[in-house]
């Protein structure tokens, strides 16, 4: 278990704590990268033996890598075990998100690693979890979203499903349950000395995440039907419209109050204010409103509705968004060498992040890379051994 001083002088809450990444797609990858820039000292473990990966970034771009020190072994040897349950004898956090028993098969399971370090916070992330009748299935977002019911659930009325990037498996029932997995298991720590296994299943974190629609449909006030609920398209007050330019601009005035500045400001017939959760208004409504949308740029109606709650916004780019004043008044995107990019989250008072940068020739040396982890000159010369790493 390290001992709470910074190895690399880094800042934020983490500062101290060390990570031990077992690379690979996705979330483990973000869990990662957000870990270090709060503060905590990653070393990511690459196989040398890994195939490319499913969309190759040239390094300054690679957030996969940046933030991290990276030790690329040879895990088909068999000196290679024995050096990583050393350094898990020196982390706090071991991170992975192999199918289930890959890491046992390579002697490196939770088992016996919290035996070299009982404090060890063991996390594991896998699509289905470490067990069931899928969990040796491969998948990606779009998989457990499917399995979750919630792609079902993603798309408008009459159409296929839609996928949503993968922002809501991968990235938050993924990272993001790791990532308050391993907190809460550092907390529990600090009471009891004793680490544990996270088993954390991304169909699992997705599901979490649609808790509230499985109550609303418990309630009988959400169909199954794609569509035709309040937060899926079915209502016309919370939905995208299409501006005269060809752009758009995205409407979410539930309550009723913003429902009624949106009417008056658009303007919309007053009986349309007055029903405004009448379901059998709702096709003329949305036909009123689409007109009167339509006959405006994006950027005209965000003039108009810019000052107000009516819940109107533009829908921007990617890279619109970067340049929008309240993105710049906070310095929500930054940029870290040639990459501009989202800046870390979440913000703390009393401790400032550290921003990910690539990897330096120094953190991919094997030797400085052991050292900041905590291991000794007399035992790196025995541990670093010809062809245990790779190039």
């Amino acid at each position: 278990m390290s001992t709470g001083v910074p190895a690399t002088g880094k800042t934020g809450p983490l500062a101290g704590l060390k990570v031990i990444e077992m690379a690979g797609l996705g979330p483990v990858p973000l869990t990662a990268l957000m870990l270090s820039e709060m503060g905590a000292d990653v070393l990511r473990i690459e196989r040398a033996d890994a195939k490319g990966a499913l969309l190759s970034l040239p390094e300054a771009y690679d957030l996969d890598r940046h933030g991290r020190s990276i030790l690329e072994l040879d895990l088909k040897r068999p000196d290679a075990p024995e050096l990583l349950l050393r350094l898990a004898e020196k982390a706090d956090v071991l991170i992975e998100g192999f199918r289930p028993g890959v890491m046992e098969r390579l002697g490196l399971g939770p088992d016996v690693a919290l035996e070299r370090n009982p404090a060890l916070i063991y996390g594991r992330l896998t699509g289905f979890g470490q067990d069931g009748p899928l969990s040796r299935r491969a998948g990606h977002d779009i998989t457990y979203l499917a399995y979750a019911g919630l792609l079902h659930a993603i798309g408008r009325q009459g159409a296929p499903p839609v996928p949503p990037l993968n922002l809501i498996a991968d990235q938050g029932g993924g990272a993001m349950m790791l990532v308050a997995g391993v907190l809460a298991a550092l907390f529990q720590r600090s009471r009891t000395g004793k680490g544990q296994v996270i088993d954390a299943a991304m169909v699992e974190g997705a599901s979490i995440l649609a808790a509230p629609v499985h109550a609303f449909m418990a309630a009988g006030l959400w169909s199954e039907r794609r569509g035709e609920n309040l937060l899926d398209s079915g209502a016309p007050f919370y939905d995208t419209y299409e501006t005269v330019d060809g752009r758009h601009v995205a409407v979410g005035c539930l309550e009723p109050q913003f429902f009624a500045e949106f009417a008056r400001l658009l303007p919309l017939d007053q009986r349309f204010a007055r029903s405004q959760y009448d379901r059998t208004s709702w096709p003329e409504m949305r036909a009123a409103i689409a007109e009167r949308i339509g006959q405006k740029t994006r950027d005209e109606w965000a003039d108009v509705f810019a000052s107000t709650d009516a819940c109107v916004a533009p829908v921007l780019s990617l890279t619109e968004a970067r340049d929008h004043p309240q993105g710049r008044a906070r310095q929500s995107f930054v940029r870290s060498g040639e990459l501009q990019r989202p800046a870390p989250a979440p913000r703390f008072s009393n401790a400032l992040p550290t921003l990910a940068a690539a990897p330096t020739v120094a953190d991919r040396r094997p030797a400085d890379a052991l050292a900041r982890f905590g291991i000794d000159e007399s035992e790196i010369e025995a541990l670093v051994r010809p062809g245990l790493f790779g190039k």
